[in-house]
C-alpha cells in the first residue's frame, strides 16, 4: 500500500510540474506598453486657475441683488471637467458654467449672483467640484450689507 501511495504521489508531482509553462513567455509586450502609457496619463491632472479667488462687492443696500463673474483657465495637463458648483447658502447662486470638458489652456467662466441678504460684513464660499487633483476648489464673495433704509428702526428711549 505504501508503494502504491508513493508511486501515485510521484506520478502527480511529475504531472503537475511538467505542465507549467514559463510565465514570461505569456506576457504580451503591447499590453505592457499600453499599461505604461495609461499609468503615465493617470498621473496628469487638470489645474483650475482663477483670475481672482475672491470678489468684494463693497457696500450694498440690503436686499439689493449683485452679480460677478469668475473666469478660470485649465493650466494642467489633462481635460478639466467641472461637475458641480454650489454655494454655502441659498442667497448665493452660481450659474452659467460649461459642463463640457475644457482642454489644457482653454478658458471658461461662471457667474455668481448674491441677493443682498444679511447684515454688516457677509462672506460666502462657492465650492467647485471638478476632476482636479484635490477634487474641490473654492472662491469667495464678500460684501458689507447696509441696513434697509425703508425698514422701521426700533424706537429708542
Amino acid at each position: 500500500m505504501r508503494k502504491l501511495i508513493l508511486g501515485l504521489s510521484a506520478l502527480c508531482l511529475v504531472a503537475f510540474t511538467s505542465c507549467k509553462e514559463d510565465a514570461t513567455k505569456k506576457i504580451d509586450e503591447t499590453n505592457v506598453a499600453k499599461a505604461a502609457e495609461r499609468d503615465a496619463v493617470a498621473s496628469k491632472f487638470p489645474v483650475l486657475t482663477f483670475d481672482k479667488k475672491e470678489h468684494d462687492f463693497g457696500e450694498i443696500e440690503s436686499k439689493t441683488p449683485v452679480e460677478t463673474v469668475f473666469k478660470y483657465k485649465n493650466t494642467g495637463d489633462a481635460p478639466l471637467v467641472i461637475t458641480d458648483i454650489k454655494s454655502t447658502c441659498g442667497c448665493t447662486v452660481p450659474k452659467d458654467w460649461s459642463r463640457a470638458p475644457l482642454a489644457p489652456g482653454e478658458e471658461g467662466q461662471f457667474s455668481v449672483k448674491f441677493n443682498g441678504s444679511g447684515s454688516n460684513k457677509v462672506s460666502k464660499t462657492i465650492n467647485i467640484t471638478a476632476n482636479t487633483e484635490n477634487g474641490r476648489e473654492s472662491v469667495k464673495i464678500t460684501a458689507f450689507v447696509k441696513p434697509d433704509p425703508n425698514k422701521a428702526q426700533p424706537a429708542q428711549s
